[in-house]
């Protein structure tokens, strides 16, 4: 049976992977160190289906001091979605966080990856915010100009990859998502504020003046993304994994008080640096060498997230 590594198994993508992996039948070692940017409860609430899994393994570790020795015996297939996540906390103190989480802990996985054949696939997740701001559909060619340190650090995580697979042949591929929404979406990003406060009655923080855009990918396609860039037969890509709906925040907005059937208390605040004014992927490539299809509109997408926050709301 073949044996899978999960890094950042407890996170919002990390957890959804680790279990569509186990349904589909196949062994999983998850290694997460619940890092502090959300609560602790929160990921834990992600692993509770999870650890009671026979096929699972998870491991509380910072990727920092791992003996990646120990764990990679009979491993064939890495995804790395271990990282420091956030655009707008990534300035100032914080910084060295980020180098460690998203630079530093790349390249030791690289390191102990590089001189191991049993490793067929590792998928690095890489970040829309690598490329800063877009004026319209952008593809991998375009150059990368973060305007964030968060962008910066995933950029320098993926060229990291890229230097590995020339230089030593690690098989990896790198995956720049675009705005991933769904259940499980951490607590600190915009539709799961904007849900939790529009069902509560709260004013939701609107950071300029709505009109700027996003590409939109819901979590179950950036799964299958993930399993086509390890089942393909290329190695050394990068693919932007957007979704199937691309729409202002204002217009977000709208649809979350169509389905919640609540009046949103819009509260505009000033624009935050670092976030681009608008985002757009352009997937041709993802389409046509690993075969990606988003089926998720946004619609469908925030239905099934006001779903999930009703019930955490209850709880």
């Amino acid at each position: 049976m073949s044996k899978i590594l999960v890094t950042g198994c407890a996170g919002f993508i990390g957890s959804t992977l680790t279990e569509r992996l186990l349904q589909d039948g196949l062994q999983v070692i998850g290694i997460d160190c619940f890092t502090t940017n959300y609560d602790r409860e929160v990921k834990k609430r992600n692993l509770r289906w999870l650890i009671q899994q026979p096929r699972f393994h998870f491991l509380e570790q910072d990727l920092l001091t791992t003996d990646f020795n120990l764990i990679l015996d009979g491993v064939d297939t890495i995804f790395h979605l271990a990282a420091l996540p956030g655009v707008r906390t990534s300035w100032g103190a914080d910084f060295r966080a980020y180098v460690d989480n998203n630079i530093l802990t790349t390249q030791r996985l690289l390191e102990s990856v590089k001189e191991r054949t049993s490793i067929k696939k590792l998928v690095f997740s890489s970040s829309s915010s690598v490329y800063g701001g877009m004026n319209g559909p952008t593809a991998e060619d375009q150059i990368p100009r973060p305007i964030s340190p968060y962008g910066v650090t995933k950029l320098s995580a993926e060229q990291l990859c890229g230097l590995y697979h020339k230089n030593f042949g690690v098989p990896v591929n790198s995956l720049r998502y675009f705005t991933v929404f769904g259940p499980r979406q951490r607590p600190d990003m915009a539709f799961h504020r904007m849900i939790h406060r529009i069902l509560r009655e709260e004013p939701i923080p609107i950071y300029g003046d709505g009109q700027q855009s996003r590409d939109f990918t819901f979590v179950e396609d950036a799964v299958t993304a993930n399993l086509l860039a390890a089942h393909s037969s290329v190695t050394g890509e990068v693919f932007n994994i957007g979704g199937i709906s691309h729409l202002t925040i204002n217009e977000a907005v709208q649809l979350m008080e169509k389905q919640t059937q609540k009046k949103a208390i819009r509260n505009f605040l000033p624009a935050q640096a670092g976030d681009p004014k608008h985002t757009w992927a352009d997937i041709s490539k993802a389409r046509n060498i690993l075969g990606y299809k988003p089926t998720f509109d946004v619609e469908k997408g925030i239905f099934l997230q006001i779903e999930e926050i009703k019930q955490l709301i209850k709880q």
